[in-house]
């Protein structure tokens, strides 16, 4: 079996300003802290669900002992993304690559911080096909604070497979190395191509447009 292992933001669909406040909303609500007044902003992207939970409510002094409320609260208040207010925005040549990539033998799956609920409902108000993707082989980041432990569960699962990371953040990068699956970037998220190309990526793209004949080379080689 060979299989593609997609992230979701940045990769499948543009990054939302917006994607901090579901965070913000589902702690205040279920353990009762907020930010300090004037904290910086923090960066976020690349992280696992699981592990912006857990900082954010260490930071704010909230009780980890609410983190599965916290959890199971992110993904009632992410149907938003189901309705036009929050619906997010697919990154171009979305369609046309998941196709390719089955057509090329390979399997499309998803590895992503987001929980599967909330994959689930950003690709779907996308309007991302989540028919094209093989949901028993995809690995979601709620339960994992280090996004290598996600990619670890990945490689015990796939042991017989090849399998390769499509993402768009060094993090996405570091996780595949972790634990040896190849890794290639694409440049639709917070990240430059130059900054892509510092990682360990086979082959980095300005977006799945572009950069679909690139990416089918290096799936080729494999």
């Amino acid at each position: 079996m060979r299989i593609v292992l997609w992230d979701v933001d940045g990769t499948l669909l543009l990054n939302s300003k917006k994607a901090g406040a579901f965070y913000h909303d589902a702690i205040r609500e279920v353990a009762g802290v907020v930010p300090p007044p004037g904290e910086p902003h923090a960066v976020e992207h690349g992280k696992t669900d699981a592990q912006i939970i857990t900082e954010r409510l260490t930071r704010w002094g909230g009780d980890l002992a609410h983190f599965d409320a916290v959890s199971a609260r992110m993904d009632e208040l992410s149907d938003a993304y189901l309705t036009d207010a929050a619906r997010r925005e697919a990154a171009v040549g979305v369609p046309e690559a998941l196709r390719a990539f089955a057509d090329a033998g390979w399997t499309n799956g998803l590895l992503t911080g987001n929980s599967r609920h909330r994959a689930r409902v950003k690709l779907e108000g996308a309007g991302v096909d989540v028919g094209a993707f093989d949901w028993t082989r995809s690995y979601f980041g709620d339960r994992f604070v280090r996004r290598s432990d996600l990619t670890s569960a990945a490689r015990d699962e796939l042991a017989e497979a090849t399998a390769v990371i499509l993402g768009d953040t060094p993090a996405d990068g570091e996780a595949a190395d972790a634990v040896g699956f190849p890794f290639l970037a694409v440049a639709t998220g917070a990240y430059s191509v130059a900054e892509l190309r510092e990682t360990s990526a086979r082959s980095v793209v300005p977006d799945l447009e572009q950069g679909l004949p690139s990416l089918l080379e290096t799936l080729r080689a494999l």
